[in-house]
C-alpha cells in the first residue's frame, strides 16, 4: 500500500462520514510531523471499502498488508477517522486508541455539537485547525504515555503535602474546585474536583498544556469530551515557573484578571523551593534518589482505578538503549500485554462473555526477551499485575530471567505508596 515517497510516514485522516469529504490530513515521520499526503484517490478508497461495509451491515475495523496497518473508526455517525502506520508489529490496540484519543481532542477543541450536526464544512475545517499541534503531539514520538494507556500522567514531588495543602487553599481563593499542577503534561497535585475529571478529558487537559508553546497565562476555551461536551469551560493557565503551570477549570468567573499577582504570591512564593523540586520531574517522574534497583531502564506504573500512571525511561540514563528506544519498547510492551496476556481494563468494555469464566486462568506475570536469541544478550521485559496496579519494567541483559518476577514483585511493593 506505500505509495512513493510516503514509506515510514504514519498517515491520519478525517473526513464527514455521510460526504467522505476530508476535513484534515496529518503526517508524522519518525515522530516529527511530515508534509507528503496520501492522494486523494487513496484516501476515496479506503473511505470507500469502510462505506461499503456499513452498507452491508459489516463492521470494518482494521486491516493488514504486506507493509501497512490500517485502522477505522467511526464516531456519531458523523465522522470517520482513518490511520495508516507503516511501523513493523504496530498494533490495532495502539491504532485504535490513538484514534480515539484525535476525536477527544477534536471534542475538546471544537465541541461535539460542531462535528456531531456539520452545517459548513469549510467553516469546520478552518476551526479543527486549533487541534492541530496536539493531534500533531499524539502521532509525534511523546515522552508521555497517557494516550495509550489512557491513564493520566504523573509525577512524584518530594514535597507533595505541602504542594497539595497550597492547591487548595489556592483553589477556595479562586473560586473554583478544578485546579492542578503541570511540569511538562504531567500533573504534580491536582484538587479532588480535578482528579474526578473524566476520560479523555483528565489525560487531555494536561496534555494540551504541555502541547502549547510557552505563555505567562492563557485563558483557554474547551469542552469537556465526557463531562461537557457541548458547554464550553475555560481553561486558565498560570506560569509559576518555566515548564511548570497553574491550571484552573472554571466558567465564566473568576476573569483572568482576577488572579492578580498578590494572589499567586501569597499562596507561592513560600513554596518556591519544593516547585523548583518539581522541575526536573518531568521526564523522571519519581524523587531524586529514589531506590531502584541498577537493571532497570525505564518503568511504567499504572493505577488502573485511579486511571493514573507513572512513566519514566531515565534510570541508568548512560546505558542502552536510547531513551526513544526504551520507550518505544515500552509502549509495545504494554500494548501486548494488554491485548494479550492481562485482563480487560476497568471501565473497558468485555470482548467476550467467556472472558469472564477465565478471568481465574488469566497470567498475572509475563516477561519477553527482546534482541539478539544468544544468551544473556537482549532486553528483558516484565509485567506484573498485583490488585489495581499494573508494573512494567525494561530490564538490561544482565538481569537474570528466573529472578525478574522477585525484582518485578519488590520494585512494585517500593512504588505502591507513591500511587
Amino acid at each position: 500500500m506505500g505509495e512513493e515517497g510516503t514509506e515510514g510516514i504514519v498517515h491520519l485522516m478525517c473526513l464527514a462520514a455521510s460526504s467522505g469529504v476530508p476535513l484534515f490530513c496529518r503526517s508524522s515521520r519518525g515522530g516529527a510531523p511530515a508534509r507528503q499526503q496520501l492522494p486523494f484517490s487513496v484516501i476515496g478508497s479506503l473511505n470507500g471499502v469502510h462505506m461499503f461495509g456499513q452498507n452491508l451491515e459489516v463492521q470494518l475495523s482494521s486491516a493488514r498488508t504486506e507493509d501497512t496497518t490500517v485502522v477505522w473508526k467511526s464516531f456519531h455517525d458523523s465522522i470517520t477517522l482513518i490511520v495508516l502506520s507503516p511501523e513493523e508489529g504496530t498494533s490495532e490496540l495502539r491504532l485504535e486508541r490513538l484514534l480515539q484519543m484525535v476525536f477527544g481532542a477534536m471534542v475538546l477543541l471544537v465541541g461535539l455539537e460542531e462535528l456531531t450536526n456539520i452545517r459548513n464544512v469549510e467553516r469546520l475545517k478552518k476551526e479543527l485547525r486549533a487541534s492541530y499541534r496536539l493531534i500533531d503531539s499524539f502521532l509525534g514520538d511523546s515522552e508521555l504515555i497517557g494516550d495509550l494507556t489512557q491513564c493520566v500522567d504523573c509525577v512524584v514531588p518530594p514535597e507533595g503535602s505541602l504542594l497539595q495543602e497550597a492547591l487548595s487553599g489556592f483553589a477556595e481563593a479562586a473560586g473554583t474546585a478544578f485546579v492542578s499542577l503541570v511540569v511538562s503534561g504531567r500533573v504534580v497535585a491536582a484538587t479532588e474536583s480535578w482528579w474526578r475529571l473524566g476520560m479523555p478529558e483528565a489525560v487531555l487537559l494536561p496534555w494540551l498544556v504541555g502541547s502549547l508553546p510557552p505563555q505567562a497565562a492563557r485563558d483557554y476555551p474547551v469542552y469537556l469530551p465526557h463531562g461537557s461536551p457541548t458547554v464550553p469551560h475555560r481553561l486558565l493557565t498560570l506560569t509559576l515557573l518555566p515548564g511548570l503551570e497553574l491550571c484552573l477549570l472554571c466558567g465564566p468567573r473568576p476573569p483572568l484578571g482576577q488572579l492578580d499577582p498578590q494572589l499567586l504570591e501569597r499562596w507561592w512564593l513560600p513554596l518556591l523551593d519544593p516547585l523548583r523540586a518539581c522541575l526536573p520531574l518531568g521526564p523522571r517522574a519519581l524523587p531524586a534518589g529514589f531506590p531502584l534497583h541498577t537493571d532497570i531502564l525505564g518503568l511504567l506504573l499504572l493505577h488502573l482505578e485511579l486511571k493514573r500512571c507513572l512513566f519514566t525511561v531515565e534510570p541508568s540514563g548512560d546505558k542502552e538503549p536510547s531513551p526513544e528506544q526504551r520507550r518505544r519498547l515500552l509502549r509495545s510492551f504494554y500494548t501486548l500485554v494488554t491485548a494479550t496476556h492481562f485482563p480487560t481494563e476497568p471501565g473497558q468494555p468485555e470482548e467476550k462473555a467467556e472472558d469472564t469464566a477465565h478471568r481465574a486462568q488469566v497470567p498475572r506475570a509475563c516477561y519477553l526477551v527482546s534482541g539478539p536469541e544468544e544468551p544473556g544478550t537482549g532486553w528483558r521485559l516484565v509485567a506484573l499485575q498485583l490488585g489495581p496496579r499494573r508494573l512494567l519494567l525494561l530490564l538490561s541483559s544482565q538481569s537474570p530471567t528466573h529472578g525478574l518476577r522477585v525484582l518485578a514483585t519488590h520494585t512494585l511493593h517500593a512504588l505502591t505508596p507513591l500511587l
